[in-house]
């Protein structure tokens, strides 16, 4: 396969060229994909040729609540919106705790995927060195951390509470945790990954909640501010690499850039819906804006922006988190489950509010370039260029995208981004070379994804 005369944006930047595509791998950008003949031509005039998106933090549901999600739906929504790898995390039932069940997950979701994933595993308060050795060698990308998230004994699900006190229950994993844990991930080279709300503030605040202000005291920019702080102690006491997930707060980014000053081991990832909406957008929405951590106010999201465009945030993911309608739709704020569907309007509003600052080319860096470096799947996904797997998106910068429930492909596919229109087209989406959606519209591939594991 070939693709003629796109805008072709690579790791050095954007440049007109052909790229060339042999059995899923690209094997020329440039003059050397000109010449010759090809069986499968493309034109790429006027278009944008992308590396696929690595969404670095995914929510499938699957194995375990498949009527929420499962991988066929997800990938899905990811191929209709140019995310080639999803990189799923393991709370999902049983958690992935060990080398055995992250091998059983692997198998079992590979039959639906129709783009590559990677998998997370997970630290639980009982964690013993063989699990984290056994999840390493196994292949998972980093190891994620649930403060204030317990297991529940019966089914292994992690599940957030306060109650301590449940005999159900094994504790959440707390920062003696993390700094037991720390110095072996170190060792391993595993990142820690860590939902970053202090749970003792979280408990003092907690309150029954009629609307969306009570939401937002229930759970202060202060948690995450305090979390942070800890776990840069962390961090630079053991040689970790710690990965602040969802960052959602003007007082929680203020937290990591005195970190990052002080040299601190640490990436930070804020996701798409807190660098567009408000908490008037969300109460405009309703429960189905509803998440944890919570979409905040106008200046946490500018502060947000403003550490993306320096470059002190490093990538944009989206905590896709879909629930069932019935999970939401007439639920009080309190009821309504927390999480939101994101996948597949990644790319598009990054694009946008790239476009905004007059360089596409930092939507590439934000969610294909620095998730695939931070989890140590680059140079083979999030960039075009030789030898990578071709994870290519076809996008129309002439055309625009209208975000309706009809086009969304996730199983909840009322969103943040409902009604909103994006001055932009995906035309065509390859994973490894294999067309899996075009124009928005997914392309039947169950069994195509691969499991992707770290260099």
């Amino acid at each position: 396969m070939r693709i003629r005369g796109a805008t072709v944006y690579t790791p050095q930047g954007p440049v007109e060229a052909d790229v060339r595509v042999d059995m899923g791998t690209i094997i020329a950008v440039g003059d050397e994909a000109s010449t010759g003949e090809d069986p499968e031509e493309i034109d790429g005039g006027g278009l944008w040729l992308l590396p696929g998106a690595v969404d670095a933090h995914v929510h499938s549901r699957d194995p375990g609540l498949p009527e929420k999600e499962d991988f066929r739906s997800l990938t899905a929504a990811a191929a209709a919106g140019g995310v080639t790898t999803v990189v799923d995390m393991p709370n999902t039932i049983p958690a992935v705790d060990t080398d055995e069940v992250f091998w059983e997950k692997a198998a079992d979701v590979a039959q639906r995927a129709s783009v590559d994933f990677a998998l997370w595993g997970v630290v639980r308060s009982s964690a013993a060195e063989a699990d984290l050795r056994g999840l390493a060698v196994a292949g998972a990308v980093g190891i994620k951390a649930y403060l204030g998230y317990a297991l529940r004994r019966e089914n292994r699900q992690i599940t957030y509470t306060l109650d301590l006190g449940d005999p159900g229950l094994e504790a959440p994993p707390d920062y003696g945790t993390l700094a037991r844990c720390a110095p072996l991930l170190a060792e391993l080279g595993l990142p820690l990954a860590v939902h970053a709300e202090d749970p003792g503030i979280l408990r003092e605040f907690a309150r029954p909640a009629d609307s969306y202000a009570e939401v937002l005291a229930s759970r202060p920019a202060l948690a995450e501010a305090v979390a942070v702080a800890a776990l840069d102690r962390i961090a630079r006491a053991t040689g970790c690499t710690v990965h602040i997930v969802h960052l959602s707060s003007r007082a929680g980014l203020d937290a990591a850039w005195q970190a990052l000053a002080a040299s601190s081991p640490m990436i930070l990832e804020t996701c798409s819906q807190y660098l567009w909406c408000t908490d008037e957008d969300v109460e405009r929405i309703g429960p189905w804006g509803k998440m944890y951590p919570p979409i905040r106010t106008a200046d946490d999201r500018d502060a947000l922006r403003e550490g993306l465009r320096e470059g002190v945030i490093d990538r944009v993911a989206t905590d896709h988190a879909p629930h069932e309608d019935a999970e939401k739709s007439g639920r009080s704020w309190g009821e309504a489950a927390a999480g939101s569907p994101g996948v597949q309007t990644l790319y598009i509003s990054c694009l946008e509010l790239a476009r905004r600052w007059g360089d596409p080319a930092l939507a590439v860096r934000w969610v294909a370039e620095a998730p695939a470096r931070s989890l140590r799947i680059w140079p083979r996904k999030g960039g075009i260029q030789v030898g990578a797997d071709a994870d290519l998106v076809l996008v129309d910068p002439r055309a625009e995208t209208r975000m309706e429930p009809r086009m969304m492909r996730s199983r909840q596919v009322h969103g943040l981004f409902e009604g909103q229109t994006f001055p932009f087209r995906v035309r065509a989406v390859w994973s490894r070379g294999r067309l899996v959606a075009r124009d928005g519209e997914p392309l039947p591939a169950s069994g195509h994804g691969r499991l992707v594991r770290p260099a």
